[in-house]
């Protein structure tokens, strides 16, 4: 009987936990970047949510491998003291679905980002449909890693942006281990927290239905913008709103 009220009241206070974090405004934003891309991606986003007040970490993800990611951005939640806001883009989805079910995190925020449901990785979501354009400009550096073709970059990747800051951004990326594609997602915090997706709705990497699809599934708030697969960058104001929206 006593192991029974021991157990019941942990879980009393583990519920009481997570109702104050949700009640609670976010102070705290991590970011967390995608394939192709690397913590840079963030910079805009990140200086307007510090002149609002936020402390802002973006996540350096060294994209060799799925738990690599989650590890990387486990740690920035462990630095938060407080109710904080998860943040992805692109392959960064995959990341937050596994850490973000942390009791610090009160909203997760997916800027065209993918966000797999347990068991499924993004083989699984991309298989059945044509690559698009920008998936089939993705291919090995010499060493094997997965890169974005440089040269298509600014026309695939970031066609809203001014071409030599798209070029400065595809010189940044970090390469993606291909067995990237293939991990399987154990954990889908979206289930649990309040969730907000951001859609691009020119996006030529991953498609703006294919984006809807996910946001429906989660029943997420959305956002749709006229912008790239790079519309953190080039929109950054307008993610920068939502991420605000979803720490409130």
């Amino acid at each position: 009987m006593q192991i029974v009220m021991t157990t019941l009241l942990l879980a009393a206070a583990t519920l009481g936990a997570t109702a104050a974090v949700a009640q609670e405004k976010a102070k705290n934003v991590v970011l967390v970047h995608g394939a192709f891309a690397d913590e840079t991606s963030w910079d805009k986003v990140a200086a307007i949510l510090k002149a609002k007040g936020f402390s802002v970490t973006q996540v350096k993800n060294p994209l060799t491998s799925l738990a690599d990611d989650v590890t990387a951005t486990k740690a920035a939640l462990d630095a938060q003291s407080g109710p904080t806001v998860l943040v992805a883009h692109s392959w960064g989805g995959v990341v937050i679905g596994e850490a973000g079910s942390d009791q610090k995190v009160k909203a997760l925020v997916y800027v065209s980002a993918f966000a797999p449901d347990k068991g499924e990785s993004l083989n699984k979501l991309l298989e059945g449909a044509p690559p698009s354009e920008g998936t089939k400009a993705i291919r090995p550096n010499a060493e094997g890693g997965l890169i974005f073709d440089p040269a298509a970059f600014p026309t695939l990747f970031a066609g809203d942006l001014p071409k030599a800051e798209a070029e400065a951004m595809a010189a940044t990326q970090i390469p993606s281990n291909p067995a990237n594609f293939g991990a399987v997602a154990e954990v889908a915090a979206w289930h649990d927290k309040p969730t907000f997706y951001v859609v691009t709705t020119k996006d030529m990497v991953i498609p703006p239905d294919a984006q809807r699809f996910f946001a429906g599934r989660m029943k997420a708030s959305v956002t749709e913008i006229p912008a790239s697969h790079a519309g953190l960058v080039s929109e950054a104001d307008a993610v920068a709103a939502v991420i605000d929206g979803a720490a409130q």
